[in-house]
């Protein structure tokens, strides 16, 4: 019986890739290839069942772990161009005079430089 649940995930993983590889936009691309790692993780789970280790388990779900991590990068990626920070920084406003350390207001500012 675990011998044709892991023919059928094959089967799935196979089909998953020739949608990732023809898929006409490039987030059914960015899903079956999600498809293939969450097949993945299926499949190292079944076989460590199989073979009577179920230690693999414990991988299986590391992978999955990984791989959850990777596509919401690879999203991230898409969507900004970058996965860093600094680009987002840029774009953002800055504090105002009222919110920098040391601010007391407009009154503080008359009182601490005398030439005004």
């Amino acid at each position: 019986m675990l011998a044709f649940v892991t023919v059928a995930v094959l089967l799935t993983m196979a089909l998953a890739l020739a949608r990732a590889l023809r898929g006409p936009t490039t987030f059914d691309r960015i899903l079956a290839v999600s498809m293939v790692s969450t097949k993945t993780t299926l499949l190292v789970a079944v076989v460590g069942f199989l073979f009577g280790r179920p230690d693999f388990l414990d991988i299986a779900l590391l992978y999955a772990l990984i791989n959850f991590v990777g596509a919401i990068a690879v999203l991230k990626f898409y969507k900004y161009g970058s996965l860093g920070l600094a680009s987002h920084l840029e774009d953002a406003p800055g504090p105002t005079e009222a919110e920098r350390p040391g601010a007391d207001g407009p009154d503080a500012t008359a009182a601490r430089d005398p030439a005004r």
